[in-house]
Protein backbone atom coordinates (compact mmCIF):
# COMPACT_ATOMS: atom_id res chain seq x y z
CA UNK A 1 0.00 0.00 0.00
CA UNK A 2 1.32 3.60 -0.96
CA UNK A 3 2.07 5.61 1.96
CA UNK A 4 1.95 9.50 2.08
CA UNK A 5 4.78 10.04 1.07
CA UNK A 6 4.38 8.49 -2.14
CA UNK A 7 0.92 9.84 -3.30
CA UNK A 8 -1.56 12.35 -2.92
CA UNK A 9 -1.04 16.04 -1.49
CA UNK A 10 2.43 15.62 0.04
CA UNK A 11 3.94 13.95 -2.50
CA UNK A 12 2.92 16.93 -4.70
CA UNK A 13 4.58 19.31 -2.34
CA UNK A 14 7.85 17.52 -2.00
CA UNK A 15 7.73 17.08 -5.85
CA UNK A 16 7.29 20.76 -5.63
CA UNK A 17 10.20 21.59 -3.75
CA UNK A 18 12.46 19.28 -5.67
CA UNK A 19 11.29 21.32 -8.81
CA UNK A 20 12.21 24.92 -7.55
CA UNK A 21 14.54 24.94 -4.63
CA UNK A 22 16.10 21.65 -5.04
CA UNK A 23 16.75 21.84 -8.65
CA UNK A 24 18.50 25.31 -8.14
CA UNK A 25 20.46 23.56 -5.77
CA UNK A 26 21.72 20.74 -8.31
CA UNK A 27 22.82 23.23 -10.61
CA UNK A 28 25.87 24.88 -8.10
CA UNK A 29 27.80 21.16 -7.23
CA UNK A 30 28.72 22.98 -3.39
CA UNK A 31 26.94 21.40 -0.28
CA UNK A 32 24.35 23.82 0.91
CA UNK A 33 22.82 25.05 4.27
CA UNK A 34 19.21 24.94 4.62
CA UNK A 35 17.30 27.87 6.71
CA UNK A 36 14.09 27.42 7.75
CA UNK A 37 11.27 29.70 9.62
CA UNK A 38 8.97 27.99 11.95
CA UNK A 39 6.24 27.49 8.86
CA UNK A 40 8.63 26.14 6.58
CA UNK A 41 10.30 23.68 9.11
CA UNK A 42 6.36 22.06 9.63
CA UNK A 43 5.98 22.19 5.79
CA UNK A 44 9.29 20.41 4.92
CA UNK A 45 9.24 18.03 7.79
CA UNK A 46 5.14 17.03 6.39
CA UNK A 47 6.49 15.77 2.97
CA UNK A 48 10.09 14.67 3.14
CA UNK A 49 12.90 13.44 5.73
CA UNK A 50 16.38 14.77 6.56
CA UNK A 51 17.94 11.76 4.49
CA UNK A 52 15.90 12.88 1.45
CA UNK A 53 17.86 16.81 1.70
CA UNK A 54 21.10 14.79 2.09
CA UNK A 55 20.73 13.02 -0.87
CA UNK A 56 19.88 16.59 -2.73
CA UNK A 57 22.99 17.73 -1.80
CA UNK A 58 21.54 19.87 1.86
CA UNK A 59 24.19 19.09 4.70
CA UNK A 60 22.95 21.15 7.42
CA UNK A 61 19.20 22.29 8.46
CA UNK A 62 19.05 25.41 11.05
CA UNK A 63 16.42 27.51 12.03
CA UNK A 64 16.71 31.06 11.07
CA UNK A 65 15.49 32.66 14.68
CA UNK A 66 18.30 30.66 16.58
CA UNK A 67 21.87 31.46 16.86
CA UNK A 68 23.90 30.11 13.85
CA UNK A 69 27.89 30.11 13.54
CA UNK A 70 28.93 31.45 10.16
CA UNK A 71 29.87 29.23 7.29
CA UNK A 72 31.36 31.81 5.03
CA UNK A 73 32.27 29.11 2.57
CA UNK A 74 28.73 27.38 2.27
CA UNK A 75 26.13 29.07 0.24
CA UNK A 76 22.46 28.95 2.19
CA UNK A 77 19.21 28.45 1.01
CA UNK A 78 16.76 30.06 2.83
CA UNK A 79 13.05 28.48 2.37
CA UNK A 80 10.84 31.41 4.37
CA UNK A 81 7.44 33.44 4.66
CA UNK A 82 7.73 36.89 3.15
CA UNK A 83 7.38 38.68 6.84
CA UNK A 84 8.94 41.66 7.78
CA UNK A 85 10.74 39.35 10.88
CA UNK A 86 11.87 36.62 8.39
CA UNK A 87 13.46 39.08 5.93
CA UNK A 88 15.28 41.27 8.65
CA UNK A 89 16.75 38.37 10.05
CA UNK A 90 18.01 37.39 6.48
CA UNK A 91 19.50 41.00 5.88
CA UNK A 92 21.15 40.54 9.62
CA UNK A 93 23.48 37.69 7.69
CA UNK A 94 24.17 39.45 5.03
CA UNK A 95 24.35 43.27 6.27
CA UNK A 96 28.14 43.83 8.21
CA UNK A 97 29.95 40.73 7.82
CA UNK A 98 28.53 38.35 5.39
CA UNK A 99 27.68 34.55 7.22
CA UNK A 100 27.44 32.49 4.12
CA UNK A 101 29.07 32.52 0.40
CA UNK A 102 25.58 33.47 -1.31
CA UNK A 103 21.76 33.21 -0.10
CA UNK A 104 18.84 31.50 -2.29
CA UNK A 105 16.16 32.89 -1.20
CA UNK A 106 12.58 30.98 -1.60
CA UNK A 107 9.40 32.75 -0.18
CA UNK A 108 6.09 30.52 0.68
CA UNK A 109 4.05 33.33 -0.99
CA UNK A 110 4.31 36.92 -2.36
CA UNK A 111 6.93 39.08 -1.43
CA UNK A 112 5.58 42.40 -0.48
CA UNK A 113 7.19 44.87 -2.49
CA UNK A 114 8.68 47.01 0.83
CA UNK A 115 10.18 44.07 1.99
CA UNK A 116 11.63 42.89 -1.49
CA UNK A 117 13.59 46.32 -1.95
CA UNK A 118 14.44 46.40 1.13
CA UNK A 119 16.51 43.15 0.57
CA UNK A 120 17.66 44.11 -2.59
CA UNK A 121 18.90 47.27 -0.55
CA UNK A 122 21.17 45.73 1.70
CA UNK A 123 21.97 42.20 0.31
CA UNK A 124 21.70 42.61 -3.55
CA UNK A 125 25.21 41.46 -4.30
CA UNK A 126 24.75 37.65 -2.02
CA UNK A 127 21.50 36.72 -3.40
CA UNK A 128 22.21 34.39 -6.22
CA UNK A 129 18.08 33.56 -6.58
CA UNK A 130 15.09 34.63 -5.32
CA UNK A 131 11.50 33.44 -6.01
CA UNK A 132 8.52 32.80 -4.70
CA UNK A 133 7.06 29.29 -4.66
CA UNK A 134 3.60 29.54 -3.90
CA UNK A 135 3.03 27.08 -1.15
CA UNK A 136 1.89 28.47 2.25
CA UNK A 137 -0.07 25.42 3.10
CA UNK A 138 0.72 22.66 5.29
CA UNK A 139 -0.11 18.81 3.36
CA UNK A 140 -0.82 16.98 6.74
CA UNK A 141 -2.41 13.54 5.22
CA UNK A 142 -2.46 12.39 1.20
CA UNK A 143 -5.61 14.04 1.40
CA UNK A 144 -5.44 16.30 4.19
CA UNK A 145 -3.94 20.35 4.29
CA UNK A 146 -4.52 23.20 7.11
CA UNK A 147 -3.18 26.53 7.39
CA UNK A 148 -1.61 25.43 10.40
CA UNK A 149 -3.08 28.81 11.95
CA UNK A 150 -5.55 27.79 15.03
CA UNK A 151 -5.00 31.72 16.18
CA UNK A 152 -7.45 31.89 13.05
CA UNK A 153 -10.49 30.53 15.23
CA UNK A 154 -10.26 33.31 17.71
CA UNK A 155 -9.54 36.06 14.81
CA UNK A 156 -12.81 34.97 13.12
CA UNK A 157 -15.18 34.16 15.44
CA UNK A 158 -14.32 36.52 18.71
CA UNK A 159 -16.42 39.65 18.97
CA UNK A 160 -12.93 41.76 20.00
CA UNK A 161 -10.90 40.47 16.93
CA UNK A 162 -9.05 43.59 15.58
CA UNK A 163 -7.52 40.97 13.00
CA UNK A 164 -10.34 39.79 11.25
CA UNK A 165 -10.39 40.95 7.76
CA UNK A 166 -5.96 40.11 7.73
CA UNK A 167 -7.33 37.07 8.98
CA UNK A 168 -9.46 36.33 6.19
CA UNK A 169 -6.88 37.67 3.50
CA UNK A 170 -3.90 35.45 4.78
CA UNK A 171 -6.03 32.64 4.63
CA UNK A 172 -7.43 33.39 0.77
CA UNK A 173 -3.24 33.65 0.24
CA UNK A 174 -2.98 29.99 1.57
CA UNK A 175 -6.17 28.30 -0.56
CA UNK A 176 -4.22 29.85 -3.48
CA UNK A 177 -1.27 28.27 -3.18
CA UNK A 178 -2.52 25.20 -2.70
CA UNK A 179 -5.11 25.61 -5.98
CA UNK A 180 -2.36 26.54 -7.65
CA UNK A 181 0.56 23.59 -6.26
CA UNK A 182 -2.49 21.41 -7.35
CA UNK A 183 -2.76 23.18 -10.53
CA UNK A 184 -6.23 23.68 -9.93
CA UNK A 185 -8.58 27.02 -10.97
CA UNK A 186 -11.65 25.95 -9.74
CA UNK A 187 -15.22 26.93 -9.22
CA UNK A 188 -15.62 28.81 -5.89
CA UNK A 189 -18.84 28.16 -3.76
CA UNK A 190 -19.94 29.15 -0.02
CA UNK A 191 -22.45 27.99 1.78
CA UNK A 192 -24.84 31.00 2.88
CA UNK A 193 -25.43 31.95 6.02
CA UNK A 194 -28.12 33.76 7.63
CA UNK A 195 -26.04 35.47 10.48
CA UNK A 196 -22.31 35.63 9.62
CA UNK A 197 -20.50 36.07 6.33
CA UNK A 198 -17.21 35.17 7.10
CA UNK A 199 -17.52 32.30 4.48
CA UNK A 200 -19.44 34.35 1.79
CA UNK A 201 -16.65 36.97 1.94
CA UNK A 202 -13.35 34.60 2.23
CA UNK A 203 -15.28 32.97 -1.10
CA UNK A 204 -14.89 36.23 -2.59
CA UNK A 205 -11.47 37.07 -1.36
CA UNK A 206 -10.47 33.74 -2.76
CA UNK A 207 -12.14 34.16 -6.08
CA UNK A 208 -10.60 37.45 -6.85
CA UNK A 209 -6.66 36.27 -5.35
CA UNK A 210 -7.35 33.02 -8.12
CA UNK A 211 -7.96 35.51 -10.61
CA UNK A 212 -5.45 37.87 -10.15
CA UNK A 213 -2.79 34.47 -9.92
CA UNK A 214 -3.84 32.87 -13.39
CA UNK A 215 -3.84 36.51 -15.25
CA UNK A 216 -0.33 35.78 -15.91
CA UNK A 217 0.61 32.42 -15.70
CA UNK A 218 4.68 31.82 -17.15
CA UNK A 219 3.85 31.42 -20.07
CA UNK A 220 1.96 34.86 -20.85
CA UNK A 221 -1.10 33.20 -21.28
CA UNK A 222 -4.43 33.25 -19.26
CA UNK A 223 -5.66 30.03 -17.38
CA UNK A 224 -8.85 28.83 -18.30
CA UNK A 225 -11.23 27.25 -15.22
CA UNK A 226 -10.29 24.28 -14.24
CA UNK A 227 -12.92 20.80 -13.52
CA UNK A 228 -12.31 21.67 -9.45
CA UNK A 229 -14.39 22.83 -6.95
CA UNK A 230 -13.70 24.69 -4.27
CA UNK A 231 -16.42 24.76 -1.16
CA UNK A 232 -15.97 27.12 1.89
CA UNK A 233 -18.21 26.40 4.61
CA UNK A 234 -18.16 27.90 8.52
CA UNK A 235 -17.99 25.72 11.73
CA UNK A 236 -21.58 26.77 12.23
CA UNK A 237 -22.60 24.83 9.42
CA UNK A 238 -21.85 21.30 11.72
CA UNK A 239 -21.50 21.85 15.47
CA UNK A 240 -22.39 18.65 16.34
CA UNK A 241 -19.80 16.54 14.67
CA UNK A 242 -17.01 17.75 16.65
CA UNK A 243 -18.57 17.75 19.53
CA UNK A 244 -19.58 14.21 19.30
CA UNK A 245 -17.61 10.72 20.93
CA UNK A 246 -16.55 9.24 17.88
CA UNK A 247 -15.11 5.60 17.54
CA UNK A 248 -13.35 5.01 14.53
CA UNK A 249 -10.28 4.63 15.46
CA UNK A 250 -7.95 7.92 14.44
CA UNK A 251 -10.70 10.63 15.93
CA UNK A 252 -11.45 8.14 19.05
CA UNK A 253 -7.79 8.35 19.77
CA UNK A 254 -7.34 11.73 19.35
CA UNK A 255 -10.37 12.44 21.67
CA UNK A 256 -9.43 10.03 24.65
CA UNK A 257 -5.76 9.91 24.68
CA UNK A 258 -3.71 12.75 25.21
CA UNK A 259 -1.64 12.52 21.64
CA UNK A 260 0.66 15.94 20.90
CA UNK A 261 2.14 16.49 18.03
CA UNK A 262 0.75 13.45 16.49
CA UNK A 263 3.21 11.60 19.16
CA UNK A 264 1.77 8.84 21.18
CA UNK A 265 3.86 8.16 24.25
CA UNK A 266 3.22 4.69 26.08
CA UNK A 267 4.52 2.21 28.49
CA UNK A 268 6.57 -0.82 27.00
CA UNK A 269 6.30 -4.00 28.38
CA UNK A 270 9.19 -3.58 30.35
CA UNK A 271 8.05 -0.16 31.60
CA UNK A 272 9.95 1.86 29.79
CA UNK A 273 8.50 4.89 28.25
CA UNK A 274 7.90 4.78 24.59
CA UNK A 275 6.60 7.22 21.91
CA UNK A 276 5.37 6.67 18.60
CA UNK A 277 4.52 8.73 15.42
CA UNK A 278 1.20 8.63 14.20
CA UNK A 279 1.38 9.69 10.97
CA UNK A 280 1.57 8.13 7.13
CA UNK A 281 5.06 6.78 7.25
CA UNK A 282 2.74 3.97 9.62
CA UNK A 283 1.26 1.74 6.86
CA UNK A 284 -0.62 0.04 9.55
CA UNK A 285 -2.46 3.08 10.82
CA UNK A 286 -3.41 4.62 7.11
CA UNK A 287 -4.66 0.81 6.99
CA UNK A 288 -6.87 1.26 10.68
CA UNK A 289 -7.27 4.79 11.28
CA UNK A 290 -10.82 4.98 9.51
CA UNK A 291 -11.85 1.70 10.98
CA UNK A 292 -14.27 1.51 13.61
CA UNK A 293 -12.54 0.56 17.05
CA UNK A 294 -14.42 -3.03 16.88
CA UNK A 295 -13.14 -3.50 13.40
CA UNK A 296 -9.38 -2.42 14.76
CA UNK A 297 -9.62 -4.57 17.55
CA UNK A 298 -10.98 -7.65 15.44
CA UNK A 299 -7.55 -7.14 13.52
CA UNK A 300 -4.92 -6.30 15.32
CA UNK A 301 -4.41 -9.84 17.11
CA UNK A 302 -4.56 -11.43 13.47
CA UNK A 303 -2.32 -9.26 12.47
CA UNK A 304 0.01 -10.08 15.68
CA UNK A 305 -0.24 -14.14 15.13
CA UNK A 306 0.64 -13.36 11.23
CA UNK A 307 3.96 -11.87 12.81
CA UNK A 308 4.66 -14.86 15.15
CA UNK A 309 3.64 -17.78 12.43
CA UNK A 310 6.47 -15.95 10.32
CA UNK A 311 8.65 -15.65 13.04
CA UNK A 312 8.35 -19.80 14.10
CA UNK A 313 9.18 -20.35 10.28
CA UNK A 314 12.78 -19.77 10.69
CA UNK A 315 12.76 -22.18 13.47
CA UNK A 316 13.34 -25.19 11.48
CA UNK A 317 17.02 -25.93 9.53
CA UNK A 318 18.04 -23.22 7.46
CA UNK A 319 20.46 -22.62 4.69
CA UNK A 320 23.29 -19.67 4.51
CA UNK A 321 21.55 -18.04 1.67
CA UNK A 322 18.11 -18.21 3.73
CA UNK A 323 19.77 -16.70 6.66
CA UNK A 324 21.16 -13.56 4.45
CA UNK A 325 18.08 -13.01 3.38
CA UNK A 326 16.25 -13.05 6.99
CA UNK A 327 19.21 -10.90 8.20
CA UNK A 328 18.34 -8.48 5.26
CA UNK A 329 14.76 -8.48 5.66
CA UNK A 330 15.13 -8.05 9.65
CA UNK A 331 14.89 -4.19 9.88
CA UNK A 332 11.90 -4.46 8.10
CA UNK A 333 11.10 -7.31 10.14
CA UNK A 334 11.04 -5.32 13.74
CA UNK A 335 9.14 -1.84 12.26
CA UNK A 336 6.22 -4.14 11.18
CA UNK A 337 6.83 -5.94 15.11
CA UNK A 338 7.07 -2.43 16.70
CA UNK A 339 3.80 -1.15 14.27
CA UNK A 340 1.84 -3.67 15.86
CA UNK A 341 2.78 -3.58 19.37
CA UNK A 342 1.99 0.33 19.01
CA UNK A 343 -1.73 -0.21 17.55
CA UNK A 344 -2.51 -3.06 20.09
CA UNK A 345 -1.53 -0.53 22.88
CA UNK A 346 -3.11 2.18 21.09
CA UNK A 347 -6.06 -0.12 20.67
CA UNK A 348 -6.11 -1.20 23.80
CA UNK A 349 -5.94 2.53 26.19
CA UNK A 350 -9.30 3.26 23.61
CA UNK A 351 -10.91 0.32 24.77
CA UNK A 352 -10.15 1.33 28.57
CA UNK A 353 -11.15 4.28 28.25
CA UNK A 354 -14.71 3.56 26.39
CA UNK A 355 -15.21 0.70 28.62
CA UNK A 356 -15.10 2.74 32.03
CA UNK A 357 -17.39 5.52 30.90
CA UNK A 358 -17.72 6.60 26.64
CA UNK A 359 -19.97 3.20 26.00
CA UNK A 360 -22.90 4.69 27.97
CA UNK A 361 -22.33 8.10 26.93
CA UNK A 362 -22.67 6.88 23.40
CA UNK A 363 -26.05 6.23 23.31
CA UNK A 364 -27.42 9.36 24.57
CA UNK A 365 -24.92 11.03 22.36
CA UNK A 366 -26.36 9.63 19.00
CA UNK A 367 -29.96 9.52 20.27
CA UNK A 368 -29.79 13.60 20.42
CA UNK A 369 -27.42 14.06 17.85
CA UNK A 370 -29.52 11.77 15.28
CA UNK A 371 -32.80 12.08 16.71
CA UNK A 372 -34.13 9.24 16.63
CA UNK A 373 -33.16 5.97 18.30
CA UNK A 374 -31.46 2.61 17.45
CA UNK A 375 -34.85 1.60 16.33
CA UNK A 376 -35.51 4.66 14.54
CA UNK A 377 -38.33 6.28 17.06
CA UNK A 378 -38.20 9.40 16.94
CA UNK A 379 -36.67 11.48 20.27
CA UNK A 380 -40.08 13.26 21.48
CA UNK A 381 -38.52 14.51 24.82
CA UNK A 382 -34.60 15.51 24.50
CA UNK A 383 -34.54 16.01 28.34
CA UNK A 384 -35.10 12.81 28.95
CA UNK A 385 -31.96 11.42 27.11
CA UNK A 386 -29.79 14.26 28.61
CA UNK A 387 -31.25 13.41 32.33
CA UNK A 388 -29.00 10.16 33.00
CA UNK A 389 -26.08 11.77 31.80
CA UNK A 390 -26.17 15.43 33.89
CA UNK A 391 -27.45 12.77 37.26
CA UNK A 392 -24.39 10.23 36.67
CA UNK A 393 -20.37 10.93 37.82
CA UNK A 394 -19.40 11.72 34.31
CA UNK A 395 -16.43 14.17 34.05
CA UNK A 396 -17.46 18.11 33.59
CA UNK A 397 -16.27 18.26 29.45
CA UNK A 398 -18.45 15.22 28.94
CA UNK A 399 -21.68 16.92 30.75
CA UNK A 400 -20.81 19.83 28.55
CA UNK A 401 -20.82 17.85 24.82
CA UNK A 402 -23.71 16.28 26.10
CA UNK A 403 -25.71 19.29 26.92
CA UNK A 404 -24.21 21.20 23.75
CA UNK A 405 -25.97 18.20 21.56
CA UNK A 406 -29.17 18.81 23.53
CA UNK A 407 -29.16 22.43 22.82
CA UNK A 408 -28.01 21.78 18.81
CA UNK A 409 -30.70 18.97 18.63
CA UNK A 410 -33.36 21.73 19.73
CA UNK A 411 -31.78 24.68 18.05
CA UNK A 412 -31.81 26.69 20.86
CA UNK A 413 -32.96 26.75 24.17
CA UNK A 414 -34.62 28.93 26.37
CA UNK A 415 -32.66 31.60 29.33
CA UNK A 416 -34.55 29.80 32.05
CA UNK A 417 -33.47 26.23 31.20
CA UNK A 418 -30.29 26.93 30.03
CA UNK A 419 -29.35 28.74 33.42
CA UNK A 420 -30.60 25.43 35.15
CA UNK A 421 -28.18 23.11 32.85
CA UNK A 422 -25.39 25.35 33.58
CA UNK A 423 -25.79 25.11 37.21
CA UNK A 424 -26.54 21.45 37.26
CA UNK A 425 -23.44 20.51 34.95
CA UNK A 426 -21.04 23.32 37.84
CA UNK A 427 -20.19 25.63 35.27
CA UNK A 428 -21.49 29.09 36.75
CA UNK A 429 -18.23 30.70 36.39
CA UNK A 430 -17.40 28.93 33.18
CA UNK A 431 -20.45 29.35 31.17
CA UNK A 432 -18.72 30.52 28.27
CA UNK A 433 -18.09 26.71 27.33
CA UNK A 434 -21.60 27.20 26.36
CA UNK A 435 -22.94 30.67 25.33
CA UNK A 436 -20.14 31.35 22.94
CA UNK A 437 -21.31 29.09 20.60
CA UNK A 438 -23.82 32.48 19.69
CA UNK A 439 -20.21 34.00 18.18
CA UNK A 440 -20.21 31.33 15.53
CA UNK A 441 -23.77 31.99 14.73
CA UNK A 442 -25.25 28.89 16.50
CA UNK A 443 -28.53 29.55 18.12
CA UNK A 444 -27.89 28.70 21.83
CA UNK A 445 -31.01 30.84 23.01
CA UNK A 446 -34.39 30.10 20.84
CA UNK A 447 -35.11 33.53 19.95
CA UNK A 448 -37.88 32.99 16.99
CA UNK A 449 -39.82 30.51 15.64
CA UNK A 450 -37.12 30.82 12.62
CA UNK A 451 -34.82 28.86 14.43
CA UNK A 452 -36.90 26.07 16.43
CA UNK A 453 -38.51 25.37 12.19
CA UNK A 454 -34.75 25.48 10.73
CA UNK A 455 -34.21 21.85 10.40
CA UNK A 456 -31.58 20.81 8.01
CA UNK A 457 -32.62 17.96 5.44
CA UNK A 458 -30.38 14.49 5.85
CA UNK A 459 -29.51 12.25 2.77
CA UNK A 460 -31.51 8.47 4.04
CA UNK A 461 -28.78 6.42 5.11
CA UNK A 462 -31.29 3.72 6.45
CA UNK A 463 -30.21 1.07 3.89
CA UNK A 464 -26.36 1.89 5.01
CA UNK A 465 -24.62 -0.67 8.00
CA UNK A 466 -23.82 0.72 10.53
CA UNK A 467 -23.05 0.39 14.48
CA UNK A 468 -25.38 1.38 17.44
CA UNK A 469 -23.35 3.77 18.66
CA UNK A 470 -22.21 5.57 15.50
CA UNK A 471 -25.17 6.38 13.57
CA UNK A 472 -24.04 10.17 13.27
CA UNK A 473 -22.51 11.15 9.87
CA UNK A 474 -21.33 14.23 9.37
CA UNK A 475 -23.04 17.09 7.55
CA UNK A 476 -20.26 17.32 5.36
CA UNK A 477 -20.49 13.73 3.78
CA UNK A 478 -23.95 14.79 2.08
CA UNK A 479 -22.29 17.73 0.72
CA UNK A 480 -19.75 16.01 -0.73
CA UNK A 481 -21.84 13.31 -1.95
CA UNK A 482 -24.20 16.15 -3.38
CA UNK A 483 -21.56 17.68 -5.35
CA UNK A 484 -20.30 14.68 -6.66
CA UNK A 485 -23.81 14.01 -7.61
CA UNK A 486 -24.57 17.26 -9.22
CA UNK A 487 -27.25 17.47 -6.55
CA UNK A 488 -25.99 20.49 -4.26
CA UNK A 489 -28.66 23.37 -4.05
CA UNK A 490 -27.79 26.61 -5.30
CA UNK A 491 -29.55 28.63 -3.17
CA UNK A 492 -27.58 27.39 0.00
CA UNK A 493 -24.76 27.03 -1.60
CA UNK A 494 -24.48 29.65 -4.23
CA UNK A 495 -21.72 30.11 -7.02
CA UNK A 496 -19.17 32.47 -6.74
CA UNK A 497 -17.31 31.51 -9.76
CA UNK A 498 -18.47 28.55 -11.97
CA UNK A 499 -16.59 25.69 -13.12
CA UNK A 500 -16.27 25.50 -17.24
CA UNK A 501 -18.58 22.75 -17.61
CA UNK A 502 -20.83 20.43 -15.77
CA UNK A 503 -19.42 18.54 -12.79
CA UNK A 504 -17.94 15.10 -14.19
CA UNK A 505 -17.85 12.94 -11.20
CA UNK A 506 -21.05 11.59 -10.72
CA UNK A 507 -20.64 8.04 -10.97
CA UNK A 508 -21.07 8.29 -7.40
CA UNK A 509 -21.40 5.30 -4.58
CA UNK A 510 -22.98 5.78 -1.67
CA UNK A 511 -19.78 5.15 0.90
CA UNK A 512 -20.56 2.82 3.82
CA UNK A 513 -20.24 3.78 7.22
CA UNK A 514 -17.57 0.88 7.95
CA UNK A 515 -15.55 1.72 5.01
CA UNK A 516 -13.24 -0.49 3.98
CA UNK A 517 -10.03 1.30 2.39
CA UNK A 518 -8.28 0.15 -0.32
CA UNK A 519 -4.56 0.84 -1.73
CA UNK A 520 -4.47 4.34 -1.69
CA UNK A 521 -2.14 4.78 -5.51
CA UNK A 522 -5.78 3.69 -7.38
CA UNK A 523 -5.07 5.65 -10.36
CA UNK A 524 -7.72 8.80 -10.31
CA UNK A 525 -9.29 10.24 -13.24
CA UNK A 526 -12.30 13.06 -13.30
CA UNK A 527 -12.53 16.39 -10.41
CA UNK A 528 -11.24 17.34 -7.61
CA UNK A 529 -13.45 18.43 -4.46
CA UNK A 530 -11.67 20.80 -2.41
CA UNK A 531 -13.53 21.57 1.01
CA UNK A 532 -11.97 24.80 3.12
CA UNK A 533 -13.85 24.26 6.97
CA UNK A 534 -13.30 28.14 8.20
CA UNK A 535 -12.46 27.12 12.26
CA UNK A 536 -11.09 23.67 12.42
CA UNK A 537 -11.91 20.59 11.03
CA UNK A 538 -12.44 17.44 13.02
CA UNK A 539 -10.99 13.87 12.26
CA UNK A 540 -14.42 12.46 11.38
CA UNK A 541 -14.55 14.98 8.86
CA UNK A 542 -11.46 14.33 7.59
CA UNK A 543 -12.40 10.58 7.84
CA UNK A 544 -15.51 11.80 4.80
CA UNK A 545 -13.36 12.81 2.25
CA UNK A 546 -11.47 9.55 1.91
CA UNK A 547 -14.62 7.66 2.49
CA UNK A 548 -16.48 9.71 -0.66
CA UNK A 549 -12.65 9.36 -3.00
CA UNK A 550 -12.71 5.74 -2.25
CA UNK A 551 -17.32 5.28 -3.12
CA UNK A 552 -16.55 7.36 -6.18
CA UNK A 553 -13.39 6.38 -7.96
CA UNK A 554 -13.83 9.75 -10.65
CA UNK A 555 -13.73 12.23 -7.72
CA UNK A 556 -10.86 13.25 -5.23
CA UNK A 557 -12.00 15.02 -1.94
CA UNK A 558 -9.46 17.02 -0.48
CA UNK A 559 -10.15 19.18 3.05
CA UNK A 560 -8.56 21.48 4.63
CA UNK A 561 -8.79 23.90 7.34
CA UNK A 562 -7.40 26.39 9.34
CA UNK A 563 -6.35 23.99 11.69
CA UNK A 564 -7.40 20.57 13.16
CA UNK A 565 -9.14 20.38 16.11
CA UNK A 566 -10.26 17.82 18.87
CA UNK A 567 -13.53 18.30 20.93
CA UNK A 568 -10.94 19.45 24.12
CA UNK A 569 -9.49 21.97 21.69
CA UNK A 570 -12.49 22.94 20.13
CA UNK A 571 -14.11 23.37 23.75
CA UNK A 572 -11.26 25.37 24.92
CA UNK A 573 -11.58 28.17 22.08
CA UNK A 574 -15.14 28.19 22.02
CA UNK A 575 -14.57 29.66 26.49
CA UNK A 576 -12.37 32.20 25.26
CA UNK A 577 -13.77 33.39 22.54
CA UNK A 578 -15.28 36.21 24.73
CA UNK A 579 -11.90 36.84 26.41
CA UNK A 580 -10.62 40.40 25.31
CA UNK A 581 -7.36 40.01 23.79
CA UNK A 582 -4.71 40.95 27.42
CA UNK A 583 -7.23 39.08 29.82
CA UNK A 584 -4.99 35.77 28.98
CA UNK A 585 -1.42 37.72 30.15
CA UNK A 586 -2.37 39.06 33.76
CA UNK A 587 0.81 40.03 35.09
CA UNK A 588 1.54 39.93 39.09
CA UNK A 589 4.19 42.19 39.93
CA UNK A 590 5.95 41.04 42.93
CA UNK A 591 7.57 43.57 45.41
CA UNK A 592 10.97 42.97 47.00
CA UNK A 593 10.70 40.95 49.93
CA UNK A 594 7.30 39.62 50.13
Amino acid sequence: MATGAEYGLKKIVWQKIKETIIADCRKSEVWKIMILDNFTTRLLSSCCKMSDLMSEGITIVEDLFKSREPVPEMKAVYFMSPTAKCVDIFISDFKLKPKYKGAYVYFTDYCPDDLFNKMKLFCAKHIKVCKEINMSFLPLETQVFTCGNPEAFRSIYSPHSADRGLTLETLADQIVTLCATLEEYPGVRYKKDTTLDYAKILAELVDNKLARHYELDENGKKKEKTQAQLLIVDRAFDPVSPILHELTYQAMAYDLIPIKNDTYKYKGKDGSEKEALLNEGDELWVKLRHLHIAEVTEQIPKLVKEISANKKQTDGKISIGGLKHLMKQMPAFRKQIAEKTVHLTLAEDCMTKFQSSVEKLCKAEQDLAVGSDVEGQKVKDPMRTLLPVLLNPYSTHDKIRAVLLYIFSLNGTTEENLAKLIQHVKIETEREYITNWKELGVPIISTSSFFSSRKLSRRDRSQEEMYNLSRWVPIIKDVMEDVVDNKLDTKEWPHQSECPSAWNGSRAVSARQKHKPSAQDDHRTGSRLIIFILGGVSYSELRCAYEVTQACKSCEVIIGSTHLLTPTTLLEDIRDLSKKPMEAFTIVEETAGS
